[in-house]
């Protein structure tokens, strides 16, 4: 992503005038090359040094993050939110005007979309924020489990809790009913076989 996002700015950079649109699919997508200072799609210009900063320690935060995934959908996530977080910061390390103050290259323009001029890079990130937001919803875990909704952890709970108390009925035999709850059994305190509940002698 990385290579793409860098690969393409280089073409853009090499190839097509700096402020100037280029029709590509009409109005729908056009390219225009500026360049910017500030974060994702133009927001912010005068923060260049504080975007760094942040975007350094957002790559660090999910490189040192990404050994406890095991999904596929969480890998996919973070791959693309550091491939366009480390593909601006190379932007604002080695381009001009300076380290740390470089100018990231955006040349895609959507006016039907939305006003402001982005890059591949934030595409990435744009699109990794959606997944991740799919995967909170649907409960999608680091390690690929399903997290149970609310109402599912009720049933579970108690359908956990009748397992309980059935385990604690059963006698030595695996007879799942109690003494109480056999309707044979006598109701004058004499056991099954006869004798009171003193051990004596039913005669």
């Amino acid at each position: 992503m990385v290579a793409l996002d860098q690969g393409v700015k280089a073409l853009v950079v090499a190839n097509l005038p700096y402020g100037t649109v280029v029709p590509v699919l009409g109005n729908a997508l056009q390219f225009l090359y500026v360049r910017n200072p500030g974060a994702a799609f133009s927001f912010a210009v005068n923060m260049t040094w504080i975007f760094s900063i942040v975007s350094t320690a957002v790559v660090v935060a999910i490189i040192v993050f990404a050994r406890r995934i095991r999904s596929m959908w969480w890998a996919l996530v973070l791959g693309m939110l550091l491939g366009g977080a480390l593909g601006n910061l190379l932007d604002r390390l080695f381009r001009e005007p300076g380290f740390g103050r470089g100018h990231v290259v955006d040349f895609i323009s959507t006016p039907w979309m939305m006003p402001a001029i982005y890059n591949i890079a934030d595409s990435f990130i744009c699109v990794s924020m959606v997944i991740f937001v799919l995967l909170v919803i649907f409960g999608v875990n680091l390690d690929g489990s399903r997290a149970l909704s609310a109402k599912r952890q009720r049933a579970a709970d108690a359908a956990a809790t009748r397992d309980g108390t059935a385990a604690s009925t059963t006698d030595d035999h695996g007879a799942s009913r109690t003494v109480a709850d056999d309707q044979r059994a006598p109701r004058d305190g004499r056991d099954a076989l006869g004798s009171d509940s003193l051990g004596h002698d039913a005669t």
